[in-house]
């Protein structure tokens, strides 16, 4: 008779504590879980700089080069869907170099990548300068 006592009376136990933590004001209305995604307090490193069309965020946030296009920060310079401007695309054998749109292959001033300048009176050919 006294176990009988003694489980019901922690059964009864068990079931008050269960019921005040389950319905305590600091807990959240729902029960499930938080995913560890959104739980994650940390900003996402791959984020777009939202620049608003404002310039000033991106020159401090990128650099000098850099401009706001398409509410993103983009350097001008490099980029072919933005080349020299906001959404100047080059052709596709082209890249960009120094804001302007060049064939590497043949460019004397850009032979085989951007800078790579040819000797004065030489000539790029697939890449190379002076190829024969």
């Amino acid at each position: 008779m006294k176990i009988m006592q003694t489980i019901f009376l922690v059964a009864i136990t068990i079931t008050i504590t269960s019921t005040i933590t389950t319905t305590s004001p600091t807990s959240p209305a729902t029960t499930r879980p938080i995913s560890r995604f959104l739980a994650d307090q940390q900003p996402n490193p791959r984020a777009a700089d939202h620049c608003n069309k404002d310039d000033e965020i991106c020159y401090v946030l990128e650099g000098k080069n850099s401009t706001c296009c398409n509410n993103k920060c983009m350097d001008l310079s490099e980029d072919i869907h933005n080349c020299g401007a906001c959404k100047k695309k080059c052709k596709f054998t082209n890249s960009c170099c120094d804001g302007g749109c060049v064939n590497l292959a043949y460019d004397k001033r850009h032979c085989g990548s951007c800078g790579n300048k040819c000797m004065p009176g030489g000539y790029c050919i697939y890449g190379l300068c002076n190829y024969a």
